[in-house]
């Protein structure tokens, strides 16, 4: 049973909002989001009675969620100074009422930006999931984003930041940085992923009483700690051996790039791999890792020969180099799963014979592009995959048959089923040389284990960024972070996790 929260797009949320409206008595969803934000501002973010608020309210249903909080909050004895330059009688029929409602308790609108003041609170009820790109924040709105940013007053976002896209996480002009952002009915995919991160604050979510998934199916969901603890290993055995916990191999490490392959094969042996076997390229590659001496190093020739591999890591520091597309054609062809990242996605975007093989491949495969990778993939550009990184991960999934997960700020994990898993955990400390090879290793570690492709893809995706997370706290900052660091730190979590 999942145990994280549905993720909703735009279109699906207006459905919601449809077949809830459509029945017998239905709830005013606008008076209980209202409500609830002004609960939360209230609860969360008001520390004294007769508090000085700045309300901003836009021309549609969100600036009549910001009335129906105004009304409340002025109900409760604070101060209240609502900014609103729409046309009234254009609001949508319950924005209108809302409006109606707050100048029936005398309440005020102000017409244009008030004069400056110490505001104790801002609200941003502006512009909720409508926002696209052929609708950007312009004029005045996008004056008073600016002017509310440069300020320093916590903010309050209803729904999500105004300027940021509801479905992707992007910028339209500018968008709010909030504080709390309190949504309704439920997630929305930009509030998690690229600049969501950075402008939404705390999130808080207020279904409205709502069971959505009575209304409608979910098929993105946020892929958080009590979802990753359901996927883990079983404790180990007394009576158990090197072979009971499986075998990885790791093929990479061209010259220059050895360093790529050993990340992934320690990963892979510190979470819990029996055995690991470096396959590595290079000619004058090590015969020995000092620091990690248990990993077996071969040449990739050897590699093939080895039975059995329990799962075959394909990528890390393998090269562009014409012969190095023949070592993934040899992966391609093992019956056991993949794991391929770095450049065995290169040599996949550019050799249309290797790409096919892949999409008719019966063993499980995971993909691990980041989105430089995922664009030559799509044979796109970057600025296309980010505009849409739901649907850029489930391209490739469906293209080739694959589980994907599109790397970056909120990564998305894709299946070829159509369901999607955006991760909650993860800091800049990860925009580092070396991650995404110890998440191969990681993965990989979890497949030889005995996890399944999807189980292995989700937990390691959200233990890589949880170990960041860890590091985070104990360095106070990402910077300097590393990838040998985030073995450890993994390895200690798991440890946890599990026992």
């Amino acid at each position: 049973m999942n145990t994280s929260d549905p993720i909703f797009l735009t279109a699906e949320i207006r459905e919601i909002e449809r077949l809830v409206t459509a029945q017998p008595d239905a709830p005013c969803l606008m008076e209980k989001a209202g409500q609830a934000a002004a609960e939360i501002a209230r609860d969360k973010l008001l520390t004294h009675d007769n508090s000085t608020i700045l309300i901003l309210a836009g021309p549609g249903n969100n600036g009549g969620d910001a009335f129906v909080a105004a009304r409340y909050l002025k109900q409760w004895g604070h101060h209240i100074t609502v900014v609103f330059i729409g046309d009234q009688q254009r609001l949508p029929v319950d924005a209108k009422n809302a409006l109606q409602q707050w100048l029936a308790v005398n309440g005020d609108i102000s017409t244009g930006w008030p004069d400056s003041q110490n505001w104790d609170l801002v609200i941003d009820g502006l512009f909720g999931i409508g926002l696209n790109p052929a609708r950007p924040l312009q004029g005045p709105y996008l004056e008073w984003v600016n002017a509310v940013n440069a300020m320093d007053t916590p903010v309050l976002a209803l729904d999500i930041p105004s300027g940021l896209g509801s479905d992707n996480g992007n910028i339209y002009g500018a968008a709010i940085h909030a504080t709390i952002t309190v949504t309704f009915i439920g997630l929305k995919p930009g509030l998690l992923t690229l600049f969501g991160l950075e402008h939404c604050g705390d999130i808080h979510l207020c279904n409205l009483n709502l069971n959505t998934l009575d209304l409608l199916p979910a098929h993105t969901w946020q892929l958080n700690a009590s979802l990753a603890k359901t996927l883990l290993p079983l404790p180990r055995q007394a009576n158990s051996h090197k072979g009971t916990y499986g075998s990885v191999g790791v093929l990479g490490g061209s010259t220059g790039m050895v360093g790529a392959a050993l990340l992934a094969g320690r990963a892979a042996l510190n979470l819990g791999a029996g055995r690991v076997y470096l396959g590595l390229i290079a000619r004058d590659a090590p015969v020995v890792d000092l620091s990690q001496p248990e990993l077996m190093l071969r040449s990739p020739h050897e590699l093939f020969k080895l039975k059995p591999i329990n799962c075959l890591v394909t990528g890390p520091g393998l090269g562009t180099e014409s012969e190095t597309h023949t070592w993934l054609e040899y992966s391609l062809n093992t019956q056991h799963p993949l794991v391929l990242d770095a450049d065995a996605l290169n040599h996949l975007a550019v050799h249309t014979r290797l790409a096919n093989k892949l999409r008719q491949r019966q063993e499980a495969v995971i993909l691990t592009p980041h989105p430089a990778e995922a664009a030559r993939l799509l044979k796109t550009d970057v600025s296309a995959v980010q505009n849409d990184r739901l649907g850029a991960a489930q391209r490739i999934a469906e293209d080739f048959n694959c589980h994907v997960v599109l790397k970056g700020a909120g990564s998305i994990c894709a299946l070829p089923d159509g369901t999607h898993y955006i991760n909650t955990s993860g800091n800049p400390g990860l925009s580092s040389a070396g991650t995404g090879d110890v998440l191969c290793g990681i993965i990989g570690a979890l497949i030889s284990q005995g996890l399944g492709p999807k189980e292995a893809l989700l937990l390691g995706v959200h233990l890589h960024g949880a170990a960041a997370d860890n590091l985070l706290q104990q360095h106070h900052g990402p910077l300097g972070m590393t990838a040998s660091e985030i073995i450890t730190a993994a390895r200690s979590l798991l440890n946890q996790w599990i026992y």
